[in-house]
C-alpha cells in the first residue's frame, strides 16, 4: 500500500479495513464510480465506470471490504472514431453490470453516443468475448440484465436524464431485445436500475435525487412489469455521507446482505462504500435508522461482514516486468499499441512519441486513479532518444490537467510544468530524472518535484489543484507526445505509488 518514499513508514490506515475486525468507509477510496457487484460461491466480483479510458476494472474480494484488481473488460473502442482522436471525453462506458449466469459472466453498460453493449467471460479475469453492440442508439444508461426463475431474461435500463425506468425483454443468448420496452416507473432522476427478485417478489434497486445529494429507493412487485411500490431505504439523513448513490445490494452464503454504493467526494471523484443491510417484512433495511423514520442512514464504521480479514487495496505501483500494463492502468481513449512496448526495454515502459497539439489531444497517456486522501507517485524518466518537440513526463488529469517532465528544443533539455497551459520551463543539463507528484486530497494542494538520485527532490512549480470532470475522479499517468512531428522515445523505470 506504501511506496519507498516517505509513505513506507507505517501510517494510519485511515479507510477501508482497519486491521480490528470493523471497516472505515469509504472501502475504496478512489474513483470506482456507478460500482455493481455480484456474489458467485464465496467470492465477489465488482465493475465500475471507466468512461473515456481504456480497460473497465474486473475487482475480487472475499470480503467485501478488501479489493483487488483480477482483470479488464476490454482494450479499446473501435466502434467511433472519437475514440482515436481524443475527443469523446465523458463518453465511453457509464454505468455497467456484472451477472452471472449459465456458467458465464456478463457485463452489460452504454456509451451515451453509441448506444448498448454487452460481453461475457467464463472467468471474471477473463478472457472477455468482443464486444456486442446490442443496440445501437444514443442517450441511454445504465443497463443491467435480469434472468427469471424459468430462464428468461430482462434488461432494465434508464435514459440519459435520468429516467424512465424501462424493462426489455433479452433474447436466450443476451444478444438482442426482444421489445421496445415497458416504464415501469418514473421519478426524480431515477436511474441505475438493478432488478432482482427474492421470495416471490421482483425488486429494482435504483437511486434517485441526483448524484451528490439523492437517496436510495427500492420498487417491490409481484410481476416484473409492475405496478411497483415504492420505498425509500437509504438517505443521508444526519450524516456526512451526501446522497448515497447506486451500487448493488448481494448477499454472503450465511444469509446476510449488505449495499456496496458510491458518494460523490471531490476531488477524488465517486468513491465506494459499504452498508450493513437486512429484511423487514420483504424490505431490505440498508444502513441504520438513526432517527427512527424507517429510513436507514449511511454508516462511517462497522464491523466487517467476515473475521480473519487481510487487508488489501487495489495495485497502483508496477515495476513494469511485464509484457502489459499492470491491471490498475487505463489508456485516455483508444491506445496506438505499435506506439508504445514493455519488451522494447525489458523492465521498462517506453512510449513512442505521436503528434499532437496539446496534452489533451496527445495519444498513449496511460493513467491509474488516485487513490486515498494523501499520496506520492515517483517515476524514473530517461529521455536521452528524446527528438525535437517532444514533451514527456508524470502527468495528473481530471476536469484539468497538471505536467511535469522534459522537453526537448533547440537541441537543449528543459525540465517543465504545464497546469492548465501556464507553462513554466528551465533549462536542465540532464536527461535521465526521476520525477514525483505528491498528492493531497484533502486540502487540494498538490506539488510536483525532481530529483537527480532518487534522494533529494527539488520542488518545481506552484502548488496546483486538481478537479472532478468529465464524471470522472482525477488520475495520474504518463505521456509523451510531440507538438513539431511524430517521433522520439521516452523510457519510464520503476512506478512507485504509495498512498494512505
Amino acid at each position: 500500500m506504501f511506496s519507498s518514499s516517505a509513505f513506507s513508514q507505517k501510517q494510519e490506515i485511515s479507510w477501508g479495513d482497519q486491521g480490528n475486525g470493523t471497516y472505515i468507509n469509504p472501502i475504496l477510496n478512489a474513483d470506482y464510480s456507478d460500482p455493481d457487484a455480484i456474489r458467485v460461491g464465496d467470492d465477489y466480483y465488482m465493475v465500475c465506470s471507466e468512461f473515456h479510458f481504456m480497460g473497465m476494472p474486473v475487482l475480487h474480494s472475499k470480503d467485501l471490504v478488501n479489493w483487488t484488481i483480477i482483470g479488464q473488460i476490454y482494450h479499446e473502442f473501435r466502434f467511433a472514431p472519437e475514440f482515436d482522436t481524443n475527443d469523446r471525453y465523458a463518453g465511453g462506458s457509464w454505468a455497467p453490470s456484472i451477472r452471472y449466469h449459465d456458467k458465464k459472466f456478463w457485463v452489460y453498460f452504454c456509451t451515451p453516443d453509441e448506444g448498448l453493449f454487452m460481453t461475457t467471460a467464463e472467468k471474471p479475469e477473463g478472457p472477455w468475448e468482443p464486444l456486442t453492440q446490442v443496440v445501437e442508439i444514443p442517450k441511454w444508461e445504465d443497463p443491467c440484465p435480469f434472468w427469471d426463475d424459468n430462464g428468461q431474461g430482462y434488461l432494465a435500463r434508464s435514459i440519459w436524464g435520468a429516467g424512465p425506468i424501462i424493462v426489455h425483454k433479452l433474447s436466450p443468448d443476451g444478444k438482442k431485445l426482444m421489445d421496445d420496452g415497458v416504464t415501469v416507473y418514473t421519478g426524480p432522476v431515477a436511474e441505475g436500475p438493478k432488478p432482482f427478485k427474492r421470495n416471490g417478489y421482483y425488486y429494482i434497486s435504483l437511486p434517485e435525487g441526483g448524484v451528490g445529494e439523492g437517496w436510495q429507493t427500492i420498487l417491490r412487485s409481484k410481476n416484473i412489469y409492475g405496478p411497483y411500490e415504492k420505498k425509500v431505504v437509504l438517505e443521508t439523513g444526519s450524516t456526512h455521507i451526501n446522497g448515497p448513490h447506486q451500487g448493488a445490494l448481494v448477499d454472503t452464503p450465511d444469509g446476510e446482505w449488505w449495499f456496496l454504493h458510491f458518494q460523490l467526494y471531490p476531488p477524488l471523484g465517486r468513491v465506494v462504500h459499504l452498508q450493513p443491510a437486512w429484511w423487514k417484512e420483504d424490505w431490505p433495511v440498508i444502513g441504520v435508522d438513526i432517527d427512527r423514520n424507517g429510513i436507514g442512514e449511511p454508516v462511517y464504521s462497522w464491523q466487517n461482514p467476515y473475521k480473519n480479514t487481510t487487508v488489501a487495496k487495489p495495485q497502483a505501483t508496477d515495476d513494469f516486468d511485464s509484457p502489459k500494463p499492470g491491471l490498475q492502468w487505463a489508456w485516455n481513449h483508444n491506445p496506438v499499441d505499435k506506439a508504445w512496448s514493455l519488451t522494447e526495454n525489458p523492465g521498462k515502459l517506453t512510449l513512442h512519441a505521436l503528434h499532437a497539439d496539446n496534452f489533451l489531444k496527445a495519444q498513449n497517456t496511460l493513467t491509474q486513479k488516485i487513490m486515498g486522501y494523501n499520496g506520492e507517485t515517483i517515476v524514473l524518466l530517461d529521455g536521452k532518444k528524446m527528438k525535437e518537440g517532444q514533451k514527456a513526463g508524470l502527468c495528473v488529469m481530471g476536469k484539468d490537467y497538471a505536467l511535469v517532465g522534459l522537453k526537448k528544443q533547440d537541441g537543449k533539455f528543459y525540465l517543465f510544468t504545464d497546469v492548465n497551459g501556464t507553462q513554466n520551463e528551465t533549462k536542465i543539463a540532464a536527461s535521465y530524472i526521476w520525477l514525483k507528484v505528491r498528492i493531497t486530497s484533502e486540502k487540494n494542494q498538490n506539488q510536483f518535484s525532481y530529483s537527480s538520485n532518487d534522494k533529494q527532490f527539488i520542488p518545481v512549480g506552484d502548488n496546483f489543484e486538481v478537479l472532478y470532470g468529465h464524471w470522472k475522479g482525477p488520475r495520474i499517468g504518463l505521456y509523451s507526445f510531440n507538438e513539431t512531428e511524430e517521433g522520439g522515445i521516452a523510457v519510464f523505470d520503476s512506478f512507485r505509488y504509495g498512498f494512505n
